[in-house]
C-alpha cells in the first residue's frame, strides 16, 4: 500500500483528518491533494481497460478459463499481452478458472469374472416379465455424487424398480431388483 493511499485510508476507516495523518507522517498537505487529485497515468488506464478485457473473457466462459485461454481471447481482440501477464492480472483480480475433471467410467475390469449376457444384445421382448434390463448412472450434485440404478421390462419399457445410493454397490442394486419384483407381485420367476 502506497503512503497516499494509507493517509486515504486513515481518513475513511478511522475518521482521522488528513492534515493530522500528514503531520505525523511529515508529509506535506500539498503533495497528497495532488497525488488525490491527479490523473491516471497511460499505464494505469491500460491497466484498468486490461482488467476488464480479462474479466469480459473470463465471465464469458462461465468461470472456467485460465490464464492460456483468455490470453487466446485478448490475442484475438487484438491485445499485445502475455499468457504471464494475464495470470498476474487474473491473480491480482481473484480470478482462478476450473481445472476440467478427469471423467472415470464405473465399470473397470476386476478379479471376478465378467457376468454372461443373457440379453445376447436383442434388447425386445415378446411377453412382459421375460426380459429385464437395468442400469446405474452416476450423477453429480452440490452435495457429492449420487448413483441411480433403474430396472425397466424391455417388453413394456416401464420403468419397474429404481433405487439411489451415494455408493454404486450390490446393495443399490438388489434395492432395485427387489422393488422391481415388488411392483410385479413379487414373483418373477424365469425373468
Amino acid at each position: 500500500m502506497s503512503v497516499a493511499r494509507f493517509v486515504s485510508a486513515q481518513r475513511t476507516e478511522h475518521a482521522v483528518p488528513h492534515a493530522v495523518t500528514c503531520r505525523a507522517l511529515g508529509l506535506s498537505e500539498s503533495w497528497f491533494y495532488k497525488w488525490r487529485d491527479r490523473q491516471p497515468t497511460a499505464r494505469q488506464t491500460r491497466r484498468d481497460a486490461l482488467d476488464e478485457a480479462i474479466r469480459v473473457s473470463f465471465d464469458a466462459s462461465g468461470g472456467t478459463y485460465g490464464s492460456p485461454r483468455v490470453a487466446q481471447d485478448l490475442h484475438a481482440d487484438g491485445w499485445q499481452v502475455s499468457v504471464n501477464t494475464v495470470a498476474a492480472r487474473m491473480a491480482a483480480l481473484g480470478l482462478a478458472g476450473r481445472t476440467p475433471r478427469r471423467r472415470r467410467s464405473l465399470t473397470r475390469q476386476g478379479k471376478r469374472p465378467v457376468a454372461p449376457d443373457r440379453v445376447r444384445r436383442q434388447f425386445t421382448a415378446v411377453a412382459p416379465d421375460v426380459l429385464w434390463c437395468g442400469d446405474i448412472t452416476e450423477v453429480v450434485t452440490d452435495e457429492g455424487k449420487l448413483y441411480l440404478a433403474t430396472v425397466i421390462d424391455l417388453y413394456s419399457r416401464r420403468l419397474l424398480g429404481y433405487a439411489m445410493s451415494a455408493h454404486h454397490d450390490a446393495d443399490l442394486t438388489q434395492a432395485t431388483l427387489s422393488m422391481a419384483a415388488a411392483t410385479r407381485g413379487g414373483t418373477v420367476d424365469g425373468v
